[in-house]
């Protein structure tokens, strides 16, 4: 027997947290999130997102045992933005069987007619920061911590219920990221003089973070504002990524260009690869999972790019290679096995082709979101 059950009580939101964890327990290339993050999402004091959204949470059970999870989102903001009525849907995994897959989505499809929404797509979480896109190329490939794996027969279970693509992210791989070609050297230093940019600096990360956050967020804000299933990020809710990230930040991984007012006009920005770290915790951010995040993040081979955001009066100017130039000065002493881009919109060609300036790379991972009107 199949029965869906909304979260409501202590013991549904350890099966929503833990359903993941134990279905991929086997698997060599799952990541899990920080059990922690996943906890935050059902506390409206730490998850800043109900103040914009209307969130459910549901847990399927098999015979009475866990088999699978989904949570369901109106996103208030995003769907004024673009003139929408829609539903997102994320946290979506499920055991290898078609009709708790069925079950799980229906509820999700029902809730958003209740909420007068008509269509529903998905994976997507509650900005653009959050987990987003189904794997469907790259399944023995490593997953990164800021990153969902998925089986095969996730997309094969969704396009069977009628969900079509809408959009498609790819990553590449980027392998011995050790200096760039001269001519991107040449292209920095000369856009660098030409608009009198500097590179910021600071003592540590709470110094950093305090002179350059809002101006950084601005400028995320203003290069990725038109892009798909991109929102605002309100001061409440840029407070909230700190804070999860912050334990995870090192300012190697951070390039941020001012100009010559001390404006932030551009920003890079990755994460040493804390893959092994949370999977040796199974998610857990008990004393030994603090213990390796930190001497992942002091000490580490693979680097996972994040974003490179530049204003748009900035854009096509060349800043780009300044950043990537900045980022490979300051990872040098960390000899880099590999780099991994995480997700890029398939139809962002700038950045596309800006990975494609290094010598050895591949695209090796794809992820969709799917749409299905109802």
């Amino acid at each position: 027997m199949i029965e869906i059950k909304e979260v409501k009580t202590r013991k549904e939101k350890k099966d929503f947290v833990l359903f993941p964890i134990n279905l991929y327990k086997d698997c060599p290339y799952y990541v899990p999130n920080l059990r922690a993050d996943e906890y935050a999402l059902f506390n409206p004091k730490k998850n800043v997102s109900y103040d914009d959204c209307d969130i459910v949470f549901y847990v399927a059970y098999k015979d009475g045992v866990p088999a699978g999870r989904i949570c369901g989102i109106v996103q208030k903001v995003y769907n004024k933005m673009q003139n929408v009525k829609r539903v997102r849907f994320t946290r979506f995994d499920v055991i290898e069987d078609f009709e708790v897959a069925k079950k799980l989505l229906n509820a999700v499809e029902n809730w958003a007619k209740e909420k007068g929404m008509d269509t529903v797509h998905g994976p997507l979480g509650f900005n653009d920061l959050d987990r987003e896109g189904l794997l469907v190329e790259g399944f023995d490939e490593l997953s990164t911590y800021e990153s969902d794996y998925s089986y095969p027969y996730y997309a094969q279970f969704l396009e069977k219920l009628g969900y079509k693509k809408e959009v498609d992210w790819v990553e590449f791989q980027i392998k011995a990221i050790t200096d760039v070609n001269d001519r991107i050297k040449r292209l920095a230093k000369a856009v660098k003089e030409r608009y009198h940019l500097t590179v910021a600096k600071a003592k540590n990360k709470k110094e950093y973070i305090n002179k350059y956050m809002a101006g950084i967020f601005e400028t995320i804000d203003a290069a990725y504002g038109q892009l798909y299933g991109v929102i605002p990020y309100t001061e409440k809710l840029q407070q909230q990524i700190v804070s999860q990230f912050k334990l995870m930040i090192s300012l190697d991984c951070m390039v941020t260009l001012l100009d010559k007012d001390g404006k932030v006009v551009a920003f890079g920005f990755g994460l040493p690869s804390l893959a092994k770290a949370v999977q040796k915790s199974r998610g857990k951010l008990d004393l030994f999972g603090i213990i390796r995040i930190l001497h992942a993040v002091r000490h580490f081979k693979v680097f996972d790019f994040g974003l490179i955001a530049v204003r748009p009066e900035y854009q096509g100017k060349g800043l780009t290679g300044i950043i990537i130039q900045e980022m490979v000065e300051q990872l040098k002493k960390y000899n880099l096995e590999y780099c991994e881009t995480n997700h890029s919109l398939e139809t962002n060609q700038k950045i596309i082709l800006t990975w494609k300036n290094f010598d050895d790379y591949r695209q090796h991972k794809r992820r969709r979101c799917y749409v299905k009107k109802l």
